[in-house]
């Protein structure tokens, strides 16, 4: 979700307009809308800052990325097209068939 759409989805289930989240946060309603619209990226301290005027919060974890699917990607893309098919073929030749 980007930061605009999570920002103007907490508003709305805040029940908030942009003028009311503009006097809880301090911030000109100019910038909450140009937040929401996508037109300016808010820095984190200001999402969470916003987030967390509408009530909510933003749980953050980090987390050991998975690169498994973008490894088998590379091997894929350094097949020739011919080969890709053939794997291709062959794997729906051992699929049991759908449907």
């Amino acid at each position: 979700m980007r930061a605009a759409d999570l920002i103007r989805e907490a508003r709305l289930r805040a029940g908030l307009t942009q003028d009311e989240l503009s006097r809880l946060t301090g911030k000109p309603r100019s910038v909450i809308a140009r937040w929401e619209q996508g037109a300016v990226q808010p820095g984190f301290d200001n999402m969470l800052e916003v987030i967390e005027a509408c009530g909510f919060d933003l749980p953050l974890q980090l987390v050991p990325r998975d690169t498994t699917l973008l490894d088998r990607l590379d091997k894929n893309r350094q097949l020739t097209p011919e080969r890709r098919a053939q794997r291709y073929l062959a794997r729906l030749e051992r699929e049991p068939q759908r449907g």
